[in-house]
């Protein structure tokens, strides 16, 4: 008897996910609240400790308003297929990543302020007042919004570091913009404690940033480099593990210039195809680390299994 073809639209049971939990998770469910036990995970980068932490994972509806806007149904669909996917939801993930480089500690990004990157620092055993630098590599909420708790700093002893083309831009911008708002509630009142930084510039020794415009008006990566091995934090460079691969061309909806934000994927995607260089990535399944090769017009993300492991 010939079984059915597998349908990614169709539940399985458990569907990944246990049944019960599907509608209880959302964007603001803390990572203590999904079924994932580990919500750090420890790699080892020359001699740079690194280590992801999850913030925020759920389940998200409508996912062609995000990732393919201006892509014909039929066609999304058949990728979504060809790959094993949903074309009507997705798990999305939130995964800000701690650098021990040995001579400090420095997190990249803040996460959403929802209390799941509180969490997976402790389960890391880290205290929040033990990190020494906070980089931020744009300024959108997932990445500003756990800066503060309770309207003190989440890091009191850290310095920042932050994009000065970034920054510019949102003070630029008018007071009811709700970005440039939370800029102005969670970022500013750290101002005075960062340092801002262009492309080539160094965040710390060893954490180089580089330009990929095109999210955001100053949105950087960071090349990280130690003992003469190297990893690429992409930042929101792609946001999904396939259609910003496979697709990079395909305008996704909170880039805010999509034709710059395609121009940077290819760029720096193509840059870790070629070198075989490994990435760390903000929104790519937990916890976020693995490789890029070329495929057809795009590209494949191709997760780590034991390579990094720390």
């Amino acid at each position: 008897m010939t079984k059915p073809a597998f349908d990614p639209n169709k539940r399985m049971s458990p569907p990944g996910l246990p049944a019960h939990l599907a509608d209880a998770i959302n964007p603001n469910t803390p990572a203590t609240g999904v079924p994932i036990d580990r919500v750090s995970r420890n790699f080892q980068l020359g001699d740079f400790k690194i280590t992801s932490l999850l913030d925020v994972t759920g389940l998200q509806q409508n996912p062609k308003d995000e990732y393919a806007r201006d892509v014909p149904q039929a066609e999304f669909s058949q990728v979504s297929r060809d790959n094993f996917l949903s074309d009507q939801e997705h798990q999305f993930f939130i995964t800000p990543t701690l650098i021990d480089t040995g001579r400090e500690r420095v997190l990249m990004d803040a996460g959403m302020g929802k209390g799941g990157l509180t969490k997976s620092l402790a389960q890391a055993r880290v205290d929040p007042a033990s990190v020494d630098v906070v980089v931020i590599t744009h300024m959108h909420p997932d990445h500003i919004g756990g800066l503060m708790t309770d309207g003190k700093p989440t890091f009191p002893n850290a310095r920042y570091v932050a994009g000065a083309k970034e920054y510019d831009f949102w003070k630029s911008m008018p007071a009811d913009n709700f970005p440039a708002k939370l800029v102005s509630m969670l970022f500013t009142p750290l101002a005075e404690k960062t340092t801002f930084i262009g492309g080539g510039d160094a965040a710390v020794s060893g954490i180089t940033a580089i330009e990929s415009f095109g999210h955001s008006p100053g949105h950087l990566c960071f090349m990280l480099d130690s003992n003469n091995q190297q990893m690429v934090l992409t930042a929101d460079l792609a946001n999904h593990y396939v259609w910003s691969f496979a697709k990079p061309d395909w305008a996704f909806g909170f880039d805010g210039d999509p034709d710059a934000g395609a121009v940077s994927r290819r760029r720096v995607l193509g840059m870790l195809a070629a070198d075989k260089i490994p990435m760390v990535g903000y929104h790519m399944p937990f916890p976020g680390v693995g490789f890029v090769e070329p495929r057809q017009d795009g590209f494949r993300f191709v997760p780590t299994t034991y390579q990094l492991h720390g």
